[in-house]
């Protein structure tokens, strides 16, 4: 059974729910940038928008307008994916929690600190009371996410799902993973935040984008992908494959490794290099994909050395967390 993504949101470190990133992409010099917003008061009433943290805005307005260009008004599943889930609403809890103590605390940061707030925000605003689930795996978050809603619509279980990537990146979060040596290195595309949502549906509509032919993770415990035997299916006739290089060298390496390793001869894509670095960033990449492949082309900020022009159906978009958890998602035009 096919699985279309039927519609697809973003608002990241481009312009938001717009592709312009396509022609006339924003290059960010800065270590950090955090997304570029929009108007929140043109989709969300004033009410509400007004006790809801930046993660939680972004998500549902990206989810209201994927929903509303392919059709569906209450998805049969609402999936998300999330490293650090209301990161900023846990932070301003605790800093009034050392503040002022125990007895005065608005209870509002804390009931919106969870991970799964977001899933359960999109599906009270939708009215929907179907499956609701949230992956909080760091770097590979989205692609649970998304593997969970490829099986469950391939299997028949559901007709369509909504799926989301949504991470937002703080100034003290920052520091704490720069301090760490995830963030900020010399060379590295800067960390950037994410709110992609998708809807799939096993119907393809008319603004169809493209089909997602397989979903694959493998933990390898940082060797060689020696069981690429798993994930044979999906390496076939790809035209292109889409991999999340950040700029620095002992990262990138594993990549490189890897696709000479099985795709040989295969031209190579980027997206970091626009969007930035982040736990879920992968949904960015695939949103980038799905792009090239709906209108037929790829810009030459997206490719990794020379531009190819050749004629393509089938990008693979290949991703790693720390060179031991690795994701393929297989997309067709």
């Amino acid at each position: 059974m096919s699985v279309y993504i039927n519609s697809i949101q973003q608002i990241s470190a481009q312009q938001p729910l717009s592709e312009d990133w396509f022609n006339e992409p924003i290059m960010h010099t800065e270590a950090y940038n955090r997304a570029i917003d929009v108007d929140y008061k043109q989709y969300l009433a004033p009410n509400v928008a007004r006790r809801l943290g930046k993660i939680l805005k972004r998500a549902l307005v990206v989810s209201k307008k994927a929903m509303e260009e392919s059709g569906v008004a209450q998805p049969e599943a609402i999936i998300t994916g999330t490293g650090l889930g209301c990161i900023e609403n846990t932070e301003i809890f605790l800093e009034k929690l050392v503040r002022e103590g125990e007895e005065l605390l608005n209870p509002t940061y804390f009931m919106q600190s969870t991970h799964n707030t977001i899933s359960s925000l999109i599906a009270i605003d939708a009215k929907c009371h179907s499956y609701n689930n949230t992956y909080a795996h760091s770097g590979i978050s989205f692609e649970c996410a998304l593997q969970d809603a490829f099986i469950q619509l391939e299997t028949g279980k559901i007709k369509n799902a909504l799926v989301g990537a949504h991470d937002e990146m703080t100034p003290v979060y920052f520091g704490i993973l720069k301090k760490s040596g995830y963030l900020g290195k010399a060379n590295q595309h800067f960390a950037g935040e994410t709110a992609v949502a998708m809807m799939l549906s096993t119907k393809k509509s008319e603004r169809a984008l493209c089909s997602i032919d397989g979903v694959e993770k493998m933990y390898t415990g940082g060797k060689e992908l020696e069981g690429v035997r798993g994930v044979k299916k999906l390496l076939s006739d790809v035209d292109y494959v889409m991999i999340g290089t950040n700029g620095v060298d002992e990262h990138d390496a594993v990549y490189f490794d890897n696709c000479a390793q099985l795709f040989s001869g295969i031209p190579l894509l980027q997206y970091k290099n626009i969007f930035g670095e982040g736990y879920t960033m992968p949904a960015l990449g695939v949103y980038a994909a799905a792009t090239c492949l709906h209108k037929g082309e790829i810009p030459n900020h997206l490719f990794l050395g020379e531009k190819n022009t050749k004629k393509f159906r089938k990008i693979l978009c290949y991703n790693q967390f720390e060179g031991k958890n690795h994701t393929f998602v297989l997309l067709s035009r």
